[in-house]
């Protein structure tokens, strides 16, 4: 495997903006509100779709560039959606209650533990607006500006939503082995947060469980470590586990988890995370009301009763990912090893133009990321559709 390529420790210092923050009431029990009506009525209406298996992009497109769940959610998840359309009338505070309930049993913490979100995008949004940037307050309510530090590459999402928000971002290249530096992340932060996407997107590896048992153990508390695990069914390595238990002795551990993954959610739009009751309080203060529309309430809590879609989804990626290594192998590519439903493959030449060769092939792929110019992402769906990648990728390669 290809070494990364060397890249300079950079800075990014961004000019603060003048931002409005939308605040929610102090009401432990409830969500928020305004956006939970267009997301009923949106899934509301598309019942037809809903009610089928899962929709496939446009005829004759292949879509690989999202690293979505091609084979969609569970029969249990499709009929408790179903069977939601009758409460959409009603908003979705008893719902919420019931999916905490159920992820605190899961995940063996207290249901004041749990904060919903719109997506595990939102609760990287939320991170972003309650600890980073001038206006963000620290436990003994002091304001400062907390920075943002990321791997490069990474999820860029909260480097977004911390940049808007006027925080100083600092992005911190991968290993040679495409592991976090979590040396250098912990020498860059003084304050703020540390995101840590593990398995990482987009490169696919992850982080030694050993490695990052450490470093929660020796960063301060004044800085927050956001650990995003929206991969973690796909891994199946010995050497990762998730950090979930150490929440009860670390107040500034976030754990973050979607739906939108294994699940097959992605379109609902319903994700959570984890932390000490403080902390979820300061992020809950940031967020609108009810954000969480019923019919993915009632998804999300059949699919934790649904112990096959885990293990049958990892199989099925399992599988089809294997077949796409080999090939691209056999083409003379090498991939970083991959612990999630995507892959990183190194096609020895810049991707921008490749990336738009395979569209005109109707094969959608990942988009560029600058930190490895040369590497295509790719998302592993069925293996139907790989053998599509494949051949589309043996016309543009030529």
């Amino acid at each position: 495997m290809s070494p990364a390529p060397s890249i300079p420790f950079r800075e990014t210092k961004v000019t603060p903006m003048n931002t409005t923050r939308i605040s929610r009431r102090k009401f432990a029990h409830l969500l928020g509100a305004g956006a939970a009506a267009t997301a009923l009525s949106r899934a509301y209406s598309a019942a037809p779709a809903i009610v089928s298996p899962a929709s496939s992009p446009p005829a004759g497109i292949v879509r690989l560039s999202s690293n979505e769940n091609a084979y969609g959610p569970s029969a249990s998840a499709l009929k408790a959606m179903t069977d939601s359309f009758h409460v959409a009338c009603r908003y979705p505070d008893e719902h919420a209650d019931g999916l905490i309930d159920a992820l605190a049993k899961v995940n063996n913490v207290s249901a004041d533990q749990i904060l919903l979100g719109d997506g595990s995008g939102e609760i990287l949004k939320l991170c972003a607006l309650a600890f980073t940037g001038p206006d963000a307050a620290d436990s003994a309510g002091s304001r400062g500006r907390g920075k943002l530090v990321a791997a490069d590459p990474t999820f860029e999402a909260i480097l977004n939503h911390a940049q808007i928000g006027g925080a100083e971002v600092v992005k911190v290249p991968l290993t040679s082995t495409f592991e976090h530096d979590l040396p250098k992340m912990a020498a860059a932060a003084k304050d703020g947060v540390i995101y840590i996407c593990n398995p990482n997107n987009p490169t696919a590896s992850i982080t030694a469980k050993d490695k990052i048992r450490d470093f929660i153990d020796q960063v301060p508390d004044e800085t927050t470590i956001l650990v995003d695990e929206a991969y973690l069914h796909y891994v199946d390595s010995s050497d990762y586990e998730t950090v979930i238990p150490l929440v009860k002795d670390h107040r500034n551990l976030i754990v973050a988890r979607t739906f939108s993954k294994i699940y097959g959610m992605a379109g609902l739009r319903c994700g959570y995370c984890v932390a000490q009751k403080p902390t979820i309080d300061r992020m809950r203060a940031q967020q609108p009301w009810d954000s969480v529309n019923i019919v993915a309430l009632a998804a999300a809590v059949a699919s934790l009763h649904d112990a096959e879609q885990v293990s049958k989804g990892r199989r099925l990626n399992a599988e089809a990912k294997a077949f796409t290594i080999s090939a691209l192998e056999k083409l003379g590519y090498e991939t970083i090893p991959s612990q999630a439903n995507f892959i990183m493959t190194d096609l020895k030449r810049p991707v921008p133009p490749l990336i738009a060769a395979m569209k005109q092939q109707n094969v959608e792929v990942g988009r560029l990321f600058p930190a490895l110019p040369n590497y295509m992402r790719i998302t592993i769906g069925k293996k139907s559709e790989m053998e599509s990648f494949l051949a589309a990728l043996r016309k543009v390669m030529v």
